[in-house]
């Protein structure tokens, strides 16, 4: 029986059972009936939490003792305790703990992170977004006057195009990868800002303008150039996340956010942008952030992020308690446009079965998937494919490949996958 069985077994209207010592058994039929249904209730909160003590913290009945008082600042149960896996490189990397997480909102704490030479520190009183180039009006914002016009909230990820390394190097990938190494440079949020495309026709935008510059205040001085198609489509300057202002490490006091494009082009503490009838080929786009190709060129300016799925559980390092109904479930995404389908394989790829979506399905944002699934005790092999509302389909790792190279660097969207041995343990097997 599984921990699902158990949950509704204890719902669906029977007398809950002992797990040990029999402390249950006084909560009777009988003791309800005749009229000592308060008395019934509290006996069984008070075993229920006998029997299931927290690690490290002595249970007390909640109704006995006055709670907490409220705080300035939330905070999280003892109970729960996810973390960023915190990387040693020098510009700084953390990844998100997709397989502790629910829906599709990332707490902004828990959001990946990726820097190439800190997190600067800029007093908001003092900050300044100068646009200027081919426009009519060059100007210079405070975050104040940013504030002033009318605010737009978008929900996106935002994805490292260097996520997802580890699925595609490696013959075989090793095995002992949780999905918070293997694709952790994921995360999904509400940004809340001001529409670059209402900032360029503040600034009078030339028609001939096609590219913009996008420079950040960090010691990097991380720079890139964007077609200005993407301004006059859904860009924004944001200022905010998940409700709040954005933290630090996210780009405060303003960044520049491209829905469902790369990660390193929505560029953190965004201090300049300038327009041009060209890009500007900084360093961060040819020496780097380029995807090089079989035939000894190399792919430029692939912006978006294609579509993707990874299952998170079962995942490593899971291991199923038992036979029975298990219930496969995970993320998909696509930098295109909306998850059309998620198609689940329990047998390698042999056959696949279409996967429920979750609600909300949002463009350009995290969706998720479930798959119902009964494990007999077999060996399994999970796969997940996601097809976006394009008719783009995931690629496997081996076609991906032999369309890239074997020294791409970006991009890794090719069908992850994990293996069940029938002990239960589950390890990393991409497709």
């Amino acid at each position: 029986m599984t921990e699902h069985d158990e949950v509704s077994e204890a719902t669906d209207g029977g007398t809950p059972q002992p797990e040990e010592g029999g402390a249950l058994r006084a909560v009777t039929r009988r003791a309800l009936v005749a009229g000592a249904a308060a008395m019934a209730g509290s006996a069984l909160t008070a075993a229920v939490l006998k029997a299931s003590p927290a690690a490290g913290v002595q249970q007390a009945d909640p109704t006995k003792t006055p709670g907490a008082r409220p705080g300035a600042v939330g905070s999280r149960s003892l109970h729960e305790s996810p973390e960023k896996l915190i990387s040693n490189s020098l510009g700084g990397v953390t990844r998100t703990p997709l397989q502790d997480l629910h829906g599709v909102l990332t707490p902004s704490d828990l959001h990946f992170e990726r820097h190439h030479h800190g997190i600067p520190q800029i007093d908001p009183a003092t900050y300044r977004l100068l646009i200027h180039g081919m426009v009519d009006r060059p100007l210079v914002f405070t975050l104040e006057e940013l504030k002033r016009f009318p605010a737009v909230t978008r929900v996106c990820f935002l994805e490292c195009s260097g996520n997802g390394g580890s699925a595609y190097y490696g013959d075989p990938a090793p095995p002992r990868q949780t999905p918070q190494q293997i694709d952790g440079l994921l995360s999904g949020s509400e940004w809340t800002g001001v529409s670059l495309a209402t900032l360029f026709a503040e600034v009078g935008a030339h028609d001939g303008a096609s590219w913009f510059l996008a420079e950040g205040s960090d010691a990097a001085m991380m720079s890139r150039s964007i077609p200005v198609e993407k301004a006059w489509d859904d860009a924004l300057i944001a200022y905010a996340q998940n409700g709040e202002a954005i933290r630090p490490e996210q780009g405060y006091p303003a960044r520049l956010l491209l829905p469902g494009w790369e990660g390193n082009a929505n560029v953190k503490w965004v201090r300049r942008l300038e327009l041009a009838d060209r890009p500007f080929m900084m360093r961060d786009e040819t020496s780097k952030y380029t995807d090089p190709l079989p035939d000894g060129k190399a792919r430029m300016f692939s912006f978006e992020m294609d579509a993707k799925s990874l299952i998170t559980y079962p995942a490593y390092p899971v291991r199923l308690p038992d036979r029975g109904f298990f219930e496969i479930s995970g993320y998909a995404w696509s930098g295109r446009g909306r998850i059309a389908r998620v198609d689940v394989s329990v047998d390698g790829g042999a056959s696949w079965g279409a996967a429920a979506l979750q609600d909300p399905v949002l463009p350009k944002s995290l969706t998720r998937f479930r798959y119902g699934w009964e494990w007999r005790g077999e060996p399994a092999h999970l796969l997940s494919r996601a097809v976006d509302d394009t008719g783009y389909v995931q690629p496997t790792v081996a076609q991906l490949r032999a369309a890239r190279g074997p020294r791409s660097r970006y991009h890794y969207n090719g069908i992850r996958g994990w293996s069940v041995a029938s002990d239960g343990t589950v390890e990393f097997l991409p497709a």
